[in-house]
C-alpha cells in the first residue's frame, strides 16, 4: 500500500484514533485509523528474507522489532498526533512463524523459522507415526504439516545446542510474532507480557480447539516443555501497556493472526460469510459460527476470533502457500518483470495463457492436498509461449487454486458461495480479480479499505477499550469499492482449457461451472 490512501489527521478531526501494527511476512507496518475505519496514515518497512537451504525460510526477529518501532514512530509522525490521541494499539501478524528467545536477555536464540519453511516435513512424518497427518486433527483441527509452529519449536529444541535444557529450566520463551511484538512493546526483559491470542494459538498444533488451552498430551507427544509457552488470551482485551517510545502508556488491546484479522476487518461476523486475502500466500476463511466444523476435504478448522469473554467464533480455512510471492519470483529470480504491477500489463497483452499452466508448489502444496514434497511445475510449454503467456498463467494459478478451496469449503459447510470479499495487495490487479470471478462463477467484491488485516486488528482493539460499541458499528463502516462479475461464456471457458484438464485437480477441467452445482 502507498500513502495515496492516507490523509492528515486534521481532515478527520482531532481523533481519537486507533493504531494497528501488522507484522507481516515481507514487511512490518503501522496504520492509524479514525472512528469511521478510514486510514489516516501508514508507515511500512520491508525486512530481509533469509534462505539458508532449499525449502528453508528465516527472518531476523531483532531486525523485525527495530522495524516495528520505526514504523510506529513513522505512522504517528505522519498523522501529526501524539500518544494522547491514540486510544489503543492492535496487533496482527504473519501466523505460524516461530521464535524462541531468552527471557533474561531478550535475545532470539535462532532466526525465526517462517511459516513457509519446510525443514520439519520429515519430523512431521515421524510424529504422525502409524496414524499419519490426522494424528492431532480431532484436538487441533489441523493436519500434521510443516506449516504449523509446534514442529518448528521441536526442531529448534533438537537442533540448537543446549536449548532444550535452557527451555526446561524456564529460561526460554516461545512466541509467534504477535507474542514477540507484545512482549517487547510491554517492556521486554523489564516485565514484558508473554501472551498470545486464541487465533495464533490455534495455528501451533498445540492448542485444543474445544478447551482453548494448550493440550498436555500433544505437548508430551511433541516433547515440548510447557514452560516456554505464552498464556492464551482472547483476541480483544487489554494485555498490557506500551512501556516506552512514542506511544508509551497506550493499551495494547488486540492480537489476531493476519487472516483472522482480515476476516474481522471484512466484517464477516455472520455464519457463512467469507473473505480471501491475496498477499504472499492466499487465505480464504469462512465464518462457521460458535462450533468448530470438521473438514473432510483438506481444509483447516481454526478459531476465527474471540472478543473478550464472549464465546469463540470458529472458521474453516483454505491456505495457498504461493500467490503474491509467485509474482515476486517472476520479478526477482526470473527478471521477467521490473515491478509487481507490471505483471498485469504483460498478462493483458495476450488473450489467453497460450496453453501454459503454472503449479507454484515452491513450498509444497497446502489445502486441500497438504503435500510437503510437491514442487513447482510449468506445463504445456511450446515455442508459441512467450513471457506474456507465462505472466497470464501466473495470475490464473491464483484463480484456479482459489476455486479448489471454494469447492472444498462448499462440500464441508454445505454453504454455496454467493460472493467473495477480497483484500490484500494483489487485489489492485484488475485482470486477476476478473479471472477470479470467472473461475469462481461468482461476484468478487473489494472494500474501500483493502488493507483489512490492519483494520481488523484496529477494530478488535477498539472494541476492547470501548472506542466502538459493538460489531454492528463496525459493519456500518464497511464500504464497497469495486466489484467484478463473471464474464466467461461456457465456450470461452472450455477453449481456455484446450490443452486438457488443468493441472492438479479434476474440477478445473472444461467449464467454469462449479463441480458441485
Amino acid at each position: 500500500m502507498t500513502d495515496t490512501h492516507t490523509t492528515s489527521a486534521s481532515s478527520h478531526g482531532q481523533g481519537p484514533f486507533i493504531a494497528a501494527i501488522d507484522q507481516g511476512t515481507t514487511s512490518s507496518r503501522c496504520i492509524v485509523f479514525d472512528r469511521d475505519g478510514r486510514i489516516v496514515s501508514v508507515d511500512q518497512k520491508e525486512h530481509e528474507q533469509i534462505f539458508p537451504k532449499p525449502g528453508w525460510v528465516e527472518h531476523n526477529a531483532t531486525e523485525i522489532w527495530e522495524n516495528v518501532k520505526e514504523v510506529v514512530a513513522g505512522a504517528i509522525s505522519k498523522a501529526g498526533i501524539t500518544a494522547i490521541d491514540v486510544k489503543a494499539i492492535g496487533i496482527t501478524n504473519q501466523r505460524e512463524t516461530t521464535l524462541l528467545w531468552d527471557r533474561k536477555t531478550g535475545e532470539p536464540v535462532h532466526n525465526a523459522i517462517v511459516w513457509q519453511d519446510t525443514r520439519t516435513d520429515a519430523l512431521c512424518r515421524e510424529l504422525g507415526r502409524n496414524v499419519g497427518q490426522d494424528r492431532f486433527r480431532r484436538e487441533t483441527g489441523l493436519p500434521l504439516a510443516s506449516y504449523f509452529a509446534g514442529p518448528k519449536i521441536r526442531w529448534l529444541l533438537d537442533n540448537v545446542e543446549g536449548l532444550r535444557e535452557r527451555a526446561e529450566a524456564g529460561d526460554i520463551l516461545f512466541g509467534t510474532m504477535d507474542s514477540w511484538v507484545i512482549w517487547n512493546l510491554t517492556g521486554g526483559v523489564n516485565g514484558g507480557v508473554h501472551v498470545t491470542d486464541v487465533t495464533n494459538a490455534s495455528r501451533t498444533l498445540l492448542m485444543n480447539l474445544h478447551t482453548l488451552d494448550w493440550d498436555e498430551k500433544i505437548l508430551t507427544s511433541m516433547d515440548i516443555p510447557a514452560a516456554v509457552l505464552p498464556r492464551i488470551r482472547s483476541s480483544a482485551e487489554v494485555y498490557g501497556h506500551t512501556a516506552e517510545g512514542i506511544l508509551a502508556g497506550v493499551p495494547v488491546a488486540s492480537a489476531l493472526g493476519d487472516q483472522q484479522a482480515a476476516l474481522f476487518g471484512q466484517t464477516c461476523y455472520a455464519e457463512g460469510e467469507a473473505k480471501s486475502t491475496y498477499g504472499t500466500g492466499t487465505f480464504l476463511l469462512m465464518n462457521t459460527g460458535e462450533k468448530p466444523v470438521n473438514s473432510y476435504n483438506g481444509l483447516l478448522t481454526t478459531v476465527g476470533y474471540r472478543i473478550g469473554d464472549e464465546k469463540p467464533v470458529y472458521a474453516l480455512e483454505g491456505s495457498i502457500a504461493v500467490t503474491g510471492s509467485l509474482v515476486q519470483w517472476m520479478r526477482d529470480q526470473m527478471g521477467l518483470i521490473n515491478s509487481a504491477a507490471e505483471i498485469e500489463t504483460l498478462a493483458s497483452s495476450v488473450e489467453d495463457n497460450g496453453g501454459a499452466y503454472f503449479v507454484p508448489a515452491f513450498s509444497g502444496l497446502f489445502a486441500p492436498y497438504w503435500r510437503d514434497d510437491a514442487r513447482g511445475v510449468i506445463a504445456g510449454l511450446t515455442r508459441y509461449v512467450t513471457k506474456a503467456h507465462i505472466a497470464r498463467a501466473v495470475l490464473e494459478a491464483t484463480a484456479w487454486q482459489t476455486r479448489e478451496i471454494v469447492d472444498a469449503m462448499t462440500k464441508d459447510s454445505g454453504v454455496e458461495l454467493t460472493a467473495l470479499k477480497v483484500d490484500g495487495g494483489m487485489t489492485s490487479n484488475n485482470l486477476l480479480m476478473q479471472t477470479l470471478s470467472d473461475a469462481l462463477d461468482a461476484p468478487v467484491v473489494r472494500p474501500m479499505v483493502a488493507e483489512t488485516t490492519c483494520l481488523g486488528a484496529a477494530y478488535a482493539a477498539g472494541l476492547a477499550v470501548g472506542f466502538w460499541p459493538d460489531t454492528d458499528a463496525l459493519r456500518a463502516n464497511w464500504r464497497r469499492a469495486a466489484e467484478w462479475t463473471p464474464e466467461w461464456t461456457r465456450t470461452s471457458a472450455t477453449a481456455s482449457t484446450r490443452t486438457g484438464s488443468r493441472p492438479c485437480s479434476g474440477p478445473w477441467a472444461g467449464s467454469k461451472t462449479r463441480s458441485n452445482q
